[in-house]
């Protein structure tokens, strides 16, 4: 009996090591393993640490959009990917008036906006040097929000809404989001081809950082342009009437309507933010790579990546998990262990640690 009761009492202290264990893990251990690996590779791995930030801070301007709209309408949206890219070859459209024609390119627009006096012109920046475009692309910009936001606020009218009010499953919404993501990349296809595509073909002019430290000039309005958003977006959500009833509506759609919120109104004004975050990043995107069909969907699981990491429904965990998701891609590639070409699988192994060790994310709450 005696011999019993010290093997409960070791394997009861056995348990209580394993729950320390894990909630060290899930707690302050993810937080001090982030930090350190952070500081690391911004020292040693210096080059890849900026390109990571400026490919994360992309990922988080697409990652924020992704956890607005699950937060207000709780379903994973598939189309999302798409979205990013369908509005950055109509940015491409606006800016060239060129489609995919027979056998060649053909100009269907009489007049474009590099038809504009100086459009094409490099722009001075900031950090010295000059951009590798110029004021036309900012302005396709806004061709490219105002078409994905029709496009979003129709297939609320005749998909998303429908399925809502018939009480569709999430399953159900998914699959509505995974087929118009299908029907965009093919729309894609069908009016710009396969080929990579660019905003400005050619070299691009870098500048020179500290710590000798090279980038493309394009990189560091990239990074600017997707913060200075993503700052703008917090603000609204915590310092207006409308972002405070879209917070509303996302912790308790029930309670808001019965205190007078007008849910609605509120739907609509969520697919009108969320399609100027992805038009916006969805050209940032394609200025940081290339325009090409199939990358809104490879570029998909970086960015649930980075949403479930920094915590669904919120705003500051997206703009930490698409930067961590982003410096970890670019900083595997530097170790030899993927190829380039590989790199966004990293964010399918970040996915599963997070899942495993804290699945409400870094910033999410206990109750999820």
């Amino acid at each position: 009996m005696a011999r019993f009761t010290q093997s409960l009492r070791a394997d009861e202290r056995a348990a209580r090591l394993l729950r320390s264990a894990g909630e060290f893990a899930s707690g302050p251990g993810i937080w001090i393993a982030i930090i350190g690996l952070g500081a690391w590779a911004a020292i040693d791995r210096t080059d890849a640490f900026v390109v990571g930030i400026v490919s994360g801070s992309v990922l988080a301007l697409g990652a924020l959009g992704l956890t607005l709209f699950f937060g207000v309408f709780r379903f994973a949206h598939f189309a999302h990917g798409d979205s990013m890219m369908l509005s950055a070859y109509i940015a491409f459209f606006a800016l060239t008036g060129v489609v995919f024609g027979e056998r060649s390119d053909t100009e269907l627009l009489p007049w474009s906006l590099n038809d504009l006096p100086g459009a094409t012109d490099p722009l001075p920046w900031l950090v010295g040097g000059e951009l590798s475009f110029g004021y036309g692309l900012l302005l396709a910009m806004i061709p490219a929000a105002g078409f994905i936001i029709a496009v979003f606020l129709v297939l609320e009218k005749l998909v998303y809404g429908p399925l809502r009010r018939r009480g569709s499953s999430v399953v159900i919404f998914a699959i509505a989001s995974l087929g118009i993501a299908i029907a965009m990349r093919s729309v894609m296809l069908m009016f710009w081809g396969p080929s990579p595509r660019f905003y400005v073909p050619g070299i691009r002019p870098t500048t020179d950082l500290p710590f000798d430290v090279r980038v493309v000039t394009d990189q560091t309005f990239i990074f600017l342009a997707a913060v200075s958003l993503a700052a703008l977006v917090y603000l609204m959500l915590y310092r207006t009437k409308l972002g405070k009833a879209m917070r509303a509506i996302s912790d308790n759609a029930d309670l808001a309507r019965v205190s007078g919120i007008d849910a609605g109104r509120i739907t609509s004004w969520t697919w009108i933010v969320g399609g100027g975050l992805v038009a916006s990043a969805g050209v940032l995107l394609a200025l940081q790579a290339q325009l090409q069909p199939r990358l809104g969907f490879v570029i998909l699981l970086p960015l649930f990546a980075a949403t479930i990491l920094g915590g669904i429904g919120k705003p500051h965990g997206a703009l930490v998990g698409g930067m961590i998701v982003g410096i970890t891609q670019e900083v595997a590639v530097t170790l030899g262990f993927i190829s380039p070409g590989y790199k966004f699988s990293v964010a399918f192994v970040l996915l599963i640690i997070i899942l495993l060790l804290r699945p409400r994310g870094l910033f999410g709450d206990s109750d999820q």
